[in-house]
């Protein structure tokens, strides 16, 4: 199920500012896009006058509604559901994006699979869902950024802070997102000569339903209170940086994963 709705001019009215203006004609394709973190970053590029390709797995009127927001406010979205671990979805997903936009500047890949469990108690069948997503959905989207990406272009991944706190029961998503992290310099070499960034990001407690879920209200203030700022982040928050990495303002930061936490270790 794909909708597509036609240009509309720059969010920014018909005094577009100068990022608007820089970003005419760019193109990101989004995974994970209709909820969450990924909402967010499609709207915040959006507003940067790029066109989004907001993927997603099943929520289909989560995704309608993405691409809704972005109409509404005068920018160029479509939505095309794939299974970011399928290579042959994720093939399609990036040919839409080349045909109805006429390629690609952008790929953040947002899509990520969250369980919590003791190692000991883990399932590992669970253990095979959240890698499926994590590790082989991460390295397939990679791999078509590396194929599609125009001169210029940025590829943002997504960790999580937790690799470096450790917090229990994270076992399984820990070191699917450690793998992330793993990828990202070596992408970052073998792009060499292309004129396209690789970085990763990796947020701290933020208050999406994927955060949120199963989790006390004792352990929601804890971990608000953990970082120096005192607060959770927000899925804007998260936004504004992928916004800068793929914006010519970041393009000298390569390589690297961000930790945007609000100061936690």
């Amino acid at each position: 199920m794909t909708t597509h709705h036609p240009p509309s001019g720059p969010l920014t009215g018909p005094d577009p500012t100068p990022a608007a203006t820089a970003a005419a004609g760019r193109v990101a394709v989004v995974t994970g896009g209709s909820r969450g973190i990924g909402r967010a970053v499609c709207l915040r590029l959006a507003q940067d006058g790029l066109a989004v390709v907001v993927n997603y797995a099943r929520d289909a009127a989560a995704a309608e509604e993405t691409v809704a927001a972005v109409d509404a406010a005068g920018g160029r979205a479509l939505c095309v559901r794939a299974d970011v671990a399928d290579e042959d979805a994720v093939a399609v997903l990036f040919d839409r994006a080349e045909r109805e936009f006429g390629g690609v500047d952008v790929v953040v890949n947002c899509a990520g699979r969250l369980a919590l469990s003791p190692i000991a108690d883990l399932d590992l069948a669970v253990l095979d869902a959240v890698h499926r997503t994590n590790i082989r959905g991460a390295f397939v989207v990679a791999q078509q950024a590396a194929r599609r990406l125009r001169a210029g272009g940025a590829f943002v991944g997504f960790s999580t802070s937790v690799v470096g706190t450790r917090f229990p029961a994270y076992g399984a998503y820990a070191a699917s997102k450690a793998a992330v992290e793993s990828l990202t310099l070596i992408l970052a070499r073998e792009l060499r000569g292309r004129d396209i960034t690789v970085n990763t990001v990796a947020p701290g407690p933020t208050a999406t339903d994927l955060f949120l879920e199963g989790k006390t209200p004792e352990q929601i203030t804890r971990l608000a209170l953990a970082p120096p700022l005192e607060r959770l982040g927000t899925p804007e928050d998260i936004a504004q940086v992928v916004a800068f990495l793929t914006s010519p303002a970041g393009h000298w930061v390569n390589g690297q994963v961000l930790r945007a936490n609000g100061g936690m270790v």
